[in-house]
Protein backbone atom coordinates (compact mmCIF):
# COMPACT_ATOMS: atom_id res chain seq x y z
CA UNK A 1 0.00 0.00 0.00
CA UNK A 2 1.37 3.23 -1.03
CA UNK A 3 1.56 5.95 2.29
CA UNK A 4 1.52 9.52 1.97
CA UNK A 5 1.84 12.13 3.88
CA UNK A 6 -1.85 13.50 2.45
CA UNK A 7 -3.97 10.92 1.06
CA UNK A 8 -6.18 11.41 -1.61
CA UNK A 9 -9.07 11.04 -0.35
CA UNK A 10 -8.35 12.71 2.83
CA UNK A 11 -10.73 16.01 2.49
CA UNK A 12 -11.16 18.32 5.74
CA UNK A 13 -12.64 15.02 8.17
CA UNK A 14 -9.38 12.55 6.98
CA UNK A 15 -10.21 10.54 10.42
CA UNK A 16 -13.61 10.80 10.52
CA UNK A 17 -14.54 13.61 12.23
CA UNK A 18 -13.32 16.95 12.00
CA UNK A 19 -12.92 17.31 15.81
CA UNK A 20 -9.78 15.20 14.42
CA UNK A 21 -8.28 18.08 12.79
CA UNK A 22 -6.87 18.22 9.45
CA UNK A 23 -3.81 15.97 8.36
CA UNK A 24 -1.66 19.25 7.50
CA UNK A 25 -2.10 20.49 11.50
CA UNK A 26 1.28 20.81 13.13
CA UNK A 27 1.99 17.46 15.71
CA UNK A 28 1.98 19.73 18.83
CA UNK A 29 -1.42 21.25 18.00
CA UNK A 30 -2.72 17.80 17.27
CA UNK A 31 -1.26 15.93 20.78
CA UNK A 32 -3.44 19.43 22.90
CA UNK A 33 -6.00 18.45 20.30
CA UNK A 34 -6.44 14.69 21.39
CA UNK A 35 -5.30 15.45 24.89
CA UNK A 36 -8.37 17.64 25.55
CA UNK A 37 -10.46 14.85 23.29
CA UNK A 38 -9.31 12.57 25.86
CA UNK A 39 -9.60 14.49 29.27
CA UNK A 40 -12.60 16.21 28.38
CA UNK A 41 -14.98 13.71 27.25
CA UNK A 42 -13.74 11.35 29.95
CA UNK A 43 -14.07 13.56 33.06
CA UNK A 44 -17.81 14.31 31.52
CA UNK A 45 -18.16 10.91 31.58
CA UNK A 46 -17.15 9.89 35.16
CA UNK A 47 -18.99 12.84 37.16
CA UNK A 48 -22.48 11.94 34.84
CA UNK A 49 -20.91 8.28 36.40
CA UNK A 50 -20.57 10.09 39.97
CA UNK A 51 -23.99 11.71 39.17
CA UNK A 52 -25.91 8.39 38.37
CA UNK A 53 -24.64 6.83 41.70
CA UNK A 54 -26.16 9.70 43.59
CA UNK A 55 -28.92 9.58 41.91
CA UNK A 56 -29.60 5.89 41.91
CA UNK A 57 -28.22 5.26 46.26
CA UNK A 58 -30.06 8.61 47.17
CA UNK A 59 -33.11 8.53 45.50
CA UNK A 60 -34.52 5.40 43.27
CA UNK A 61 -33.02 2.15 44.74
CA UNK A 62 -34.86 1.07 47.92
CA UNK A 63 -33.91 0.37 51.30
CA UNK A 64 -33.13 3.12 53.89
CA UNK A 65 -32.21 6.62 52.97
CA UNK A 66 -28.77 7.60 52.94
CA UNK A 67 -29.49 11.27 54.09
CA UNK A 68 -29.11 10.84 57.92
CA UNK A 69 -27.59 12.97 60.78
CA UNK A 70 -25.15 9.51 60.81
CA UNK A 71 -23.78 9.66 57.40
CA UNK A 72 -23.61 13.64 56.85
CA UNK A 73 -19.76 13.81 57.24
CA UNK A 74 -19.30 10.92 55.44
CA UNK A 75 -21.56 12.02 52.36
CA UNK A 76 -20.43 15.74 52.62
CA UNK A 77 -16.88 15.12 52.72
CA UNK A 78 -15.03 11.67 52.92
CA UNK A 79 -17.18 10.57 49.33
CA UNK A 80 -16.44 13.55 47.69
CA UNK A 81 -12.81 13.38 48.66
CA UNK A 82 -12.92 10.11 47.43
CA UNK A 83 -14.43 11.39 44.00
CA UNK A 84 -11.79 14.37 43.28
CA UNK A 85 -9.04 11.62 44.15
CA UNK A 86 -10.44 9.27 41.93
CA UNK A 87 -10.63 11.92 38.97
CA UNK A 88 -7.28 13.57 39.87
CA UNK A 89 -6.15 9.84 39.75
CA UNK A 90 -7.52 9.50 36.39
CA UNK A 91 -6.68 12.25 34.61
CA UNK A 92 -2.84 11.87 35.43
CA UNK A 93 -2.55 7.86 35.58
CA UNK A 94 -4.60 7.53 32.53
CA UNK A 95 -4.58 10.19 29.89
CA UNK A 96 -1.47 12.13 31.00
CA UNK A 97 0.54 9.05 31.20
CA UNK A 98 -1.08 7.22 28.68
CA UNK A 99 0.10 9.94 25.81
CA UNK A 100 2.95 9.75 27.31
CA UNK A 101 4.05 6.63 26.56
CA UNK A 102 2.86 8.01 22.56
CA UNK A 103 5.22 10.47 22.32
CA UNK A 104 6.12 9.21 19.26
CA UNK A 105 3.43 10.28 17.66
CA UNK A 106 4.79 14.14 17.80
CA UNK A 107 7.18 13.16 15.48
CA UNK A 108 5.61 12.90 11.63
CA UNK A 109 8.79 11.61 10.16
CA UNK A 110 8.98 8.58 12.95
CA UNK A 111 8.28 5.20 12.11
CA UNK A 112 6.53 3.31 15.61
CA UNK A 113 8.54 0.52 16.34
CA UNK A 114 6.53 -2.94 17.01
CA UNK A 115 6.70 -2.32 20.81
CA UNK A 116 5.03 1.09 20.14
CA UNK A 117 2.71 0.01 17.73
CA UNK A 118 1.47 -2.98 20.34
CA UNK A 119 1.05 0.00 23.08
CA UNK A 120 -0.83 2.39 20.86
CA UNK A 121 -3.44 -0.38 19.58
CA UNK A 122 -3.77 -1.54 23.25
CA UNK A 123 -4.54 1.90 24.42
CA UNK A 124 -7.90 2.02 24.70
CA UNK A 125 -8.05 -1.67 26.74
CA UNK A 126 -5.64 -0.20 29.21
CA UNK A 127 -7.02 3.11 29.69
CA UNK A 128 -10.39 1.62 30.21
CA UNK A 129 -8.70 -1.09 32.69
CA UNK A 130 -7.41 1.97 34.64
CA UNK A 131 -11.04 3.22 34.90
CA UNK A 132 -12.63 -0.05 36.14
CA UNK A 133 -9.44 -0.41 38.29
CA UNK A 134 -10.63 3.07 39.87
CA UNK A 135 -13.91 2.73 40.50
CA UNK A 136 -13.86 -0.69 42.20
CA UNK A 137 -11.36 0.49 44.41
CA UNK A 138 -14.17 3.13 45.01
CA UNK A 139 -16.76 0.81 45.12
CA UNK A 140 -14.61 -1.28 47.90
CA UNK A 141 -13.51 2.01 50.08
CA UNK A 142 -17.28 2.76 50.12
CA UNK A 143 -19.02 -0.29 50.71
CA UNK A 144 -16.60 -0.67 53.69
CA UNK A 145 -17.35 2.50 55.19
CA UNK A 146 -20.81 2.73 54.55
CA UNK A 147 -21.46 -0.94 55.84
CA UNK A 148 -19.62 -0.39 59.35
CA UNK A 149 -21.78 3.00 59.59
CA UNK A 150 -25.10 1.23 58.27
CA UNK A 151 -25.27 -2.24 57.12
CA UNK A 152 -28.32 -1.94 55.28
CA UNK A 153 -26.80 0.42 52.78
CA UNK A 154 -24.40 -2.46 51.66
CA UNK A 155 -26.72 -3.55 48.59
CA UNK A 156 -27.34 0.24 47.60
CA UNK A 157 -23.75 1.31 47.18
CA UNK A 158 -22.76 -1.64 45.28
CA UNK A 159 -25.76 -1.90 43.05
CA UNK A 160 -25.44 2.21 42.07
CA UNK A 161 -21.32 2.64 41.93
CA UNK A 162 -21.22 -1.01 39.76
CA UNK A 163 -24.15 0.01 37.29
CA UNK A 164 -22.27 3.57 36.86
CA UNK A 165 -19.09 2.16 36.62
CA UNK A 166 -19.85 -0.66 33.91
CA UNK A 167 -21.66 2.54 31.82
CA UNK A 168 -18.58 5.05 32.22
CA UNK A 169 -16.23 2.43 31.43
CA UNK A 170 -18.27 1.37 27.91
CA UNK A 171 -18.37 4.61 27.44
CA UNK A 172 -14.64 5.60 27.76
CA UNK A 173 -13.89 3.38 26.01
CA UNK A 174 -15.80 4.40 22.62
CA UNK A 175 -14.22 7.94 23.62
CA UNK A 176 -10.41 6.50 24.12
CA UNK A 177 -10.75 4.83 20.27
CA UNK A 178 -12.59 8.10 18.81
CA UNK A 179 -9.39 10.17 20.20
CA UNK A 180 -6.72 8.03 18.99
CA UNK A 181 -7.63 7.74 15.51
CA UNK A 182 -4.94 10.00 14.39
CA UNK A 183 -2.31 8.05 16.45
CA UNK A 184 -4.01 4.53 15.24
CA UNK A 185 -3.33 5.67 11.67
CA UNK A 186 -0.07 6.04 12.20
CA UNK A 187 0.47 2.83 13.48
CA UNK A 188 -1.71 1.21 10.56
CA UNK A 189 0.23 3.17 8.02
CA UNK A 190 3.36 1.15 9.08
CA UNK A 191 1.27 -2.58 9.59
CA UNK A 192 -1.65 -2.50 8.31
CA UNK A 193 -2.50 -6.03 9.15
CA UNK A 194 -2.19 -4.89 12.60
CA UNK A 195 -5.84 -5.13 14.35
CA UNK A 196 -6.85 -5.34 17.48
CA UNK A 197 -9.77 -3.51 17.76
CA UNK A 198 -13.01 -5.33 19.33
CA UNK A 199 -15.07 -4.94 16.23
CA UNK A 200 -18.08 -3.64 15.10
CA UNK A 201 -20.07 -6.76 16.73
CA UNK A 202 -18.15 -6.03 20.07
CA UNK A 203 -18.93 -2.02 20.04
CA UNK A 204 -22.11 -2.91 19.37
CA UNK A 205 -22.97 -5.63 22.28
CA UNK A 206 -21.08 -2.83 24.36
CA UNK A 207 -24.11 -0.42 23.62
CA UNK A 208 -26.59 -3.00 24.10
CA UNK A 209 -24.88 -3.80 27.62
CA UNK A 210 -24.94 -0.51 28.51
CA UNK A 211 -27.95 0.44 27.15
CA UNK A 212 -30.17 -2.29 27.86
CA UNK A 213 -27.99 -4.93 29.89
CA UNK A 214 -27.40 -2.81 33.08
CA UNK A 215 -30.76 -0.88 32.94
CA UNK A 216 -32.68 -4.46 32.80
CA UNK A 217 -30.37 -6.25 35.08
CA UNK A 218 -30.95 -3.47 37.82
CA UNK A 219 -34.84 -3.56 36.80
CA UNK A 220 -34.84 -7.32 37.81
CA UNK A 221 -32.93 -7.19 40.94
CA UNK A 222 -35.36 -4.21 42.14
CA UNK A 223 -38.35 -6.42 41.83
CA UNK A 224 -36.45 -9.13 43.29
CA UNK A 225 -35.62 -7.32 46.53
CA UNK A 226 -39.10 -5.59 46.58
CA UNK A 227 -40.33 -9.52 46.56
CA UNK A 228 -38.04 -10.01 49.37
CA UNK A 229 -38.30 -7.14 51.47
CA UNK A 230 -42.03 -6.41 52.21
CA UNK A 231 -41.62 -2.84 52.99
CA UNK A 232 -40.58 -1.84 49.37
CA UNK A 233 -43.87 -0.18 48.00
CA UNK A 234 -45.74 0.23 45.42
CA UNK A 235 -43.91 3.27 44.65
CA UNK A 236 -40.80 3.11 45.27
CA UNK A 237 -41.00 0.16 42.96
CA UNK A 238 -42.77 2.41 40.55
CA UNK A 239 -39.89 5.07 40.89
CA UNK A 240 -37.01 2.51 40.19
CA UNK A 241 -38.80 1.10 37.28
CA UNK A 242 -39.47 4.68 35.49
CA UNK A 243 -35.93 5.92 36.33
CA UNK A 244 -34.31 2.70 35.25
CA UNK A 245 -36.22 2.79 32.00
CA UNK A 246 -35.28 6.87 31.61
CA UNK A 247 -31.76 5.88 32.27
CA UNK A 248 -31.73 2.66 29.48
CA UNK A 249 -33.77 4.82 27.01
CA UNK A 250 -30.65 7.72 27.56
CA UNK A 251 -27.58 6.46 27.71
CA UNK A 252 -28.44 3.66 25.55
CA UNK A 253 -29.40 6.76 22.65
CA UNK A 254 -25.93 8.22 23.38
CA UNK A 255 -24.15 4.70 22.98
CA UNK A 256 -25.36 3.94 20.07
CA UNK A 257 -25.03 7.25 18.65
CA UNK A 258 -21.38 6.57 19.15
CA UNK A 259 -20.97 3.32 18.08
CA UNK A 260 -23.32 4.52 15.00
CA UNK A 261 -20.83 7.48 14.33
CA UNK A 262 -17.75 5.20 14.82
CA UNK A 263 -19.28 2.35 12.00
CA UNK A 264 -20.63 5.23 9.76
CA UNK A 265 -17.66 7.00 9.44
CA UNK A 266 -14.89 4.64 7.77
CA UNK A 267 -18.29 3.47 5.23
CA UNK A 268 -18.90 7.02 4.60
CA UNK A 269 -15.15 7.50 3.81
CA UNK A 270 -15.32 4.25 1.34
CA UNK A 271 -18.32 6.14 -0.51
CA UNK A 272 -17.12 9.31 -0.90
CA UNK A 273 -13.48 8.04 -2.05
CA UNK A 274 -15.37 5.41 -4.50
CA UNK A 275 -17.44 8.70 -6.19
CA UNK A 276 -14.25 10.10 -7.37
CA UNK A 277 -13.11 7.12 -8.46
CA UNK A 278 -16.35 6.50 -10.63
CA UNK A 279 -15.15 10.19 -11.87
CA UNK A 280 -11.83 8.96 -13.05
CA UNK A 281 -9.44 9.87 -10.03
CA UNK A 282 -7.37 7.04 -9.29
CA UNK A 283 -5.25 9.19 -6.57
CA UNK A 284 -7.82 8.83 -4.26
CA UNK A 285 -6.90 7.05 -1.09
CA UNK A 286 -8.13 7.12 2.28
CA UNK A 287 -6.41 7.20 6.05
CA UNK A 288 -6.79 4.15 7.37
CA UNK A 289 -7.19 4.81 11.16
CA UNK A 290 -10.08 1.44 12.10
CA UNK A 291 -8.57 -1.14 13.96
CA UNK A 292 -12.01 -3.09 13.23
CA UNK A 293 -13.55 -4.91 10.07
CA UNK A 294 -14.27 -1.72 8.73
CA UNK A 295 -10.17 -1.44 8.93
CA UNK A 296 -10.01 -3.77 6.87
CA UNK A 297 -12.02 -1.96 4.24
CA UNK A 298 -10.54 0.98 4.08
CA UNK A 299 -7.07 -1.25 3.51
CA UNK A 300 -9.22 -2.73 0.62
CA UNK A 301 -10.16 0.17 -0.75
CA UNK A 302 -6.99 1.49 -0.53
CA UNK A 303 -5.04 -2.02 -2.83
CA UNK A 304 -8.01 -1.36 -5.07
CA UNK A 305 -7.11 1.62 -5.74
CA UNK A 306 -3.18 1.18 -5.85
CA UNK A 307 -4.17 -2.06 -8.27
CA UNK A 308 -6.16 0.01 -10.41
CA UNK A 309 -3.40 2.79 -10.59
CA UNK A 310 -0.73 -0.35 -11.64
CA UNK A 311 -3.39 -1.47 -14.67
CA UNK A 312 -3.91 2.50 -15.60
CA UNK A 313 -0.40 2.43 -16.45
CA UNK A 314 0.26 -0.61 -17.60
CA UNK A 315 -2.35 0.17 -20.43
CA UNK A 316 -1.20 3.54 -20.87
CA UNK A 317 2.13 1.98 -21.29
CA UNK A 318 1.35 -0.53 -23.38
CA UNK A 319 -1.09 1.17 -25.97
CA UNK A 320 2.37 3.62 -26.23
CA UNK A 321 4.05 0.24 -27.42
CA UNK A 322 1.59 -0.88 -29.76
CA UNK A 323 -0.96 1.49 -30.36
CA UNK A 324 -4.03 2.14 -28.28
CA UNK A 325 -6.69 -0.13 -30.74
CA UNK A 326 -4.26 -2.97 -30.32
CA UNK A 327 -4.21 -2.55 -26.69
CA UNK A 328 -8.05 -1.68 -26.08
CA UNK A 329 -8.63 -5.17 -28.54
CA UNK A 330 -5.96 -7.36 -26.20
CA UNK A 331 -7.46 -5.89 -23.03
CA UNK A 332 -11.36 -6.25 -24.09
CA UNK A 333 -10.48 -9.74 -25.77
CA UNK A 334 -8.12 -13.13 -24.82
CA UNK A 335 -5.31 -12.30 -27.65
CA UNK A 336 -4.05 -15.65 -29.22
CA UNK A 337 -1.41 -16.53 -31.81
CA UNK A 338 -2.66 -16.00 -35.38
CA UNK A 339 -4.16 -13.88 -37.40
CA UNK A 340 -7.60 -13.44 -39.82
CA UNK A 341 -8.00 -12.33 -43.37
CA UNK A 342 -9.46 -8.70 -43.38
CA UNK A 343 -9.04 -5.43 -46.15
CA UNK A 344 -6.52 -2.82 -44.86
CA UNK A 345 -4.16 -0.22 -46.04
CA UNK A 346 -0.81 0.00 -45.44
CA UNK A 347 1.50 3.32 -45.25
CA UNK A 348 5.35 2.80 -45.17
CA UNK A 349 7.73 5.76 -44.52
CA UNK A 350 11.14 6.02 -44.46
CA UNK A 351 13.09 9.06 -44.13
CA UNK A 352 15.59 10.02 -47.02
CA UNK A 353 19.33 10.62 -46.21
CA UNK A 354 19.57 8.68 -43.06
CA UNK A 355 22.77 6.68 -43.67
CA UNK A 356 24.46 10.15 -44.14
CA UNK A 357 22.74 11.85 -41.19
CA UNK A 358 24.04 9.07 -39.04
CA UNK A 359 27.48 9.11 -40.52
CA UNK A 360 27.69 12.79 -40.13
CA UNK A 361 25.83 14.08 -37.06
CA UNK A 362 26.13 12.77 -33.65
CA UNK A 363 23.54 10.58 -31.28
CA UNK A 364 21.53 13.41 -29.59
CA UNK A 365 20.83 15.46 -32.99
CA UNK A 366 19.94 12.41 -34.58
CA UNK A 367 17.21 11.60 -32.05
CA UNK A 368 16.21 14.32 -31.70
CA UNK A 369 15.53 14.72 -35.29
CA UNK A 370 13.43 11.15 -35.49
CA UNK A 371 11.79 11.79 -32.08
CA UNK A 372 10.27 15.44 -34.30
CA UNK A 373 9.91 13.32 -37.56
CA UNK A 374 7.95 10.35 -35.75
CA UNK A 375 5.89 13.18 -34.11
CA UNK A 376 4.49 14.28 -37.05
CA UNK A 377 3.97 10.26 -38.14
CA UNK A 378 2.13 9.43 -35.14
CA UNK A 379 -0.08 12.55 -35.12
CA UNK A 380 -1.37 12.34 -38.43
CA UNK A 381 -1.76 8.59 -38.59
CA UNK A 382 -3.79 8.88 -35.30
CA UNK A 383 -5.59 11.72 -36.13
CA UNK A 384 -6.98 9.73 -39.83
CA UNK A 385 -7.74 6.56 -37.54
CA UNK A 386 -4.95 4.00 -38.31
CA UNK A 387 -2.42 2.67 -35.98
CA UNK A 388 1.34 3.16 -35.96
CA UNK A 389 1.79 -0.36 -36.14
CA UNK A 390 5.78 -0.52 -35.78
CA UNK A 391 9.25 1.47 -35.96
CA UNK A 392 11.84 0.14 -38.01
CA UNK A 393 14.78 2.09 -37.19
CA UNK A 394 14.33 5.81 -39.02
CA UNK A 395 11.48 3.88 -40.71
CA UNK A 396 7.42 2.92 -39.55
CA UNK A 397 4.42 1.12 -41.15
CA UNK A 398 1.15 2.25 -40.46
CA UNK A 399 -2.28 0.49 -40.87
CA UNK A 400 -5.90 1.32 -41.85
CA UNK A 401 -8.75 -0.64 -41.25
CA UNK A 402 -7.41 -3.09 -38.46
CA UNK A 403 -7.71 -3.91 -35.64
CA UNK A 404 -11.04 -0.94 -35.68
CA UNK A 405 -12.53 -0.80 -38.89
CA UNK A 406 -12.51 2.55 -40.50
CA UNK A 407 -15.41 3.24 -43.58
CA UNK A 408 -12.94 4.64 -45.97
CA UNK A 409 -9.39 2.94 -45.11
CA UNK A 410 -7.77 3.53 -48.26
CA UNK A 411 -8.74 7.00 -48.39
CA UNK A 412 -7.84 7.68 -44.50
CA UNK A 413 -4.78 6.33 -45.61
CA UNK A 414 -3.98 8.12 -48.83
CA UNK A 415 -5.15 11.47 -46.96
CA UNK A 416 -3.06 10.88 -44.37
CA UNK A 417 -0.24 10.25 -47.02
CA UNK A 418 -0.75 13.83 -47.81
CA UNK A 419 -0.84 15.21 -44.42
CA UNK A 420 2.05 14.01 -43.20
CA UNK A 421 4.00 15.02 -46.76
CA UNK A 422 2.95 18.83 -46.67
CA UNK A 423 4.05 18.63 -42.80
CA UNK A 424 7.29 17.30 -43.66
CA UNK A 425 7.64 19.88 -46.63
CA UNK A 426 7.34 22.74 -43.92
CA UNK A 427 10.32 21.51 -41.73
CA UNK A 428 13.60 22.01 -43.76
CA UNK A 429 15.61 19.21 -42.36
CA UNK A 430 13.15 16.35 -42.76
CA UNK A 431 12.64 14.58 -46.00
CA UNK A 432 10.65 10.96 -46.22
CA UNK A 433 9.92 8.77 -48.67
CA UNK A 434 6.05 7.38 -48.17
CA UNK A 435 4.33 4.55 -50.21
CA UNK A 436 0.38 3.85 -49.52
CA UNK A 437 -1.07 0.33 -50.72
CA UNK A 438 -4.85 -1.45 -50.18
CA UNK A 439 -6.01 -4.55 -50.38
CA UNK A 440 -6.10 -8.33 -48.29
CA UNK A 441 -3.79 -8.95 -45.48
CA UNK A 442 -3.59 -10.96 -42.96
CA UNK A 443 -3.91 -9.53 -39.06
CA UNK A 444 -3.36 -10.94 -35.82
CA UNK A 445 -0.04 -11.76 -33.01
CA UNK A 446 2.73 -13.36 -34.46
CA UNK A 447 5.46 -14.68 -31.81
CA UNK A 448 5.56 -17.03 -28.92
CA UNK A 449 2.89 -18.09 -26.24
CA UNK A 450 4.56 -15.90 -23.80
CA UNK A 451 6.12 -13.14 -26.09
CA UNK A 452 4.00 -12.34 -29.22
CA UNK A 453 2.97 -8.52 -31.16
CA UNK A 454 0.16 -7.55 -33.30
CA UNK A 455 1.10 -6.81 -37.09
CA UNK A 456 -0.07 -7.01 -40.60
CA UNK A 457 1.27 -9.36 -43.63
CA UNK A 458 0.38 -9.49 -46.89
CA UNK A 459 0.70 -8.06 -50.28
CA UNK A 460 -0.80 -4.45 -49.84
CA UNK A 461 2.11 -4.34 -47.17
CA UNK A 462 5.28 -5.41 -49.46
CA UNK A 463 3.63 -2.98 -52.43
CA UNK A 464 3.58 -0.13 -49.79
CA UNK A 465 7.11 -0.75 -48.72
CA UNK A 466 7.98 -1.09 -52.67
CA UNK A 467 6.36 2.41 -53.37
CA UNK A 468 8.12 4.02 -50.69
CA UNK A 469 11.13 2.75 -51.96
CA UNK A 470 10.72 4.40 -55.25
CA UNK A 471 9.17 7.40 -54.17
CA UNK A 472 12.41 8.82 -52.66
CA UNK A 473 13.11 9.00 -56.70
CA UNK A 474 9.90 11.75 -57.01
CA UNK A 475 9.59 15.41 -56.00
CA UNK A 476 6.22 14.39 -54.43
CA UNK A 477 7.91 11.49 -52.21
CA UNK A 478 4.48 10.12 -52.02
CA UNK A 479 3.36 6.82 -54.17
CA UNK A 480 -0.09 4.69 -54.24
CA UNK A 481 -0.84 2.56 -56.71
CA UNK A 482 -3.86 2.81 -59.30
CA UNK A 483 -5.80 -0.22 -57.18
CA UNK A 484 -5.55 1.75 -53.92
CA UNK A 485 -6.94 5.00 -55.79
CA UNK A 486 -9.98 3.15 -56.98
CA UNK A 487 -10.72 1.51 -53.43
CA UNK A 488 -10.43 5.44 -52.17
CA UNK A 489 -13.55 7.93 -52.11
CA UNK A 490 -13.91 10.28 -55.10
CA UNK A 491 -13.17 12.99 -52.62
CA UNK A 492 -9.80 11.65 -52.15
CA UNK A 493 -9.50 10.42 -55.44
CA UNK A 494 -9.98 13.91 -56.82
CA UNK A 495 -6.21 14.54 -55.20
CA UNK A 496 -4.18 12.58 -57.35
CA UNK A 497 -3.17 11.68 -61.15
CA UNK A 498 -2.30 8.15 -62.38
CA UNK A 499 1.36 8.16 -63.73
CA UNK A 500 3.35 5.34 -65.33
CA UNK A 501 2.56 1.30 -65.24
CA UNK A 502 6.27 -0.27 -64.02
CA UNK A 503 7.15 -3.59 -62.32
CA UNK A 504 8.27 -3.14 -58.61
CA UNK A 505 11.11 -5.20 -57.31
CA UNK A 506 9.99 -8.73 -56.15
CA UNK A 507 6.47 -8.76 -57.91
CA UNK A 508 5.66 -10.32 -61.08
CA UNK A 509 2.57 -8.02 -61.99
CA UNK A 510 2.93 -4.42 -63.50
CA UNK A 511 1.35 -2.12 -61.07
CA UNK A 512 0.10 1.87 -62.07
CA UNK A 513 1.26 4.29 -59.68
CA UNK A 514 -0.53 7.35 -58.81
CA UNK A 515 0.83 10.30 -57.27
CA UNK A 516 -0.62 13.48 -55.47
CA UNK A 517 -1.11 16.72 -56.94
CA UNK A 518 2.71 18.66 -57.06
CA UNK A 519 0.60 21.66 -57.19
CA UNK A 520 -1.67 20.78 -53.87
CA UNK A 521 1.66 19.73 -51.96
CA UNK A 522 3.41 23.07 -52.38
CA UNK A 523 0.45 25.08 -51.53
CA UNK A 524 -0.41 24.01 -48.63
CA UNK A 525 3.06 24.34 -47.84
CA UNK A 526 2.85 27.71 -48.58
CA UNK A 527 -0.06 28.37 -47.02
CA UNK A 528 1.10 26.39 -43.88
CA UNK A 529 4.45 28.79 -43.81
CA UNK A 530 2.57 31.80 -44.19
CA UNK A 531 0.41 31.02 -40.92
CA UNK A 532 3.55 30.20 -39.20
CA UNK A 533 4.66 33.69 -40.08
Amino acid sequence: MINRDRPAGAGSAPWGSPLLGPVEEASTIRRVRVQLLLTVPLLIANLIGIAMVVVLAGFVLPGPTMFTRQLLLVNSVFTPLCAALALAGGIVWGTVAGLRSMRWATDPEHVPTPAQQRVTVSAPRWMVLQQAVLWTVALTVLTVVYGVLEPALIPKVILAIGAAAIVVCANSFLIIEFALRPVTARVLAADPQRRRGIGVFGRTMLSWLVGVGVPVALTMTVAIWALADPAVSKARLAVCVLSLGGSALLFGLILMAQVVAATVAPIKGVRQALRRVENGDLDAEITLYDGTELGELQSGFNRMVHGLRERAMIEDLFGKHVGHDVAIAAIASQPVLGGTETEAAALFIDIIGSTTMAATLPAPEIVGILNRFFDIVVDEVERHGGLLNKFEGDAALAVFGTPAPLPDLAGSALSCGRAIQRRLRDASDLDAGIGVAAGRVVAGNVGTHNRYEFTVIGDAVNEAARLCELSKQHDERLLTSATTLAAAADSESAHWILGETLTLRGRLKPTQVALPRLSELAEASAGRSAEVR
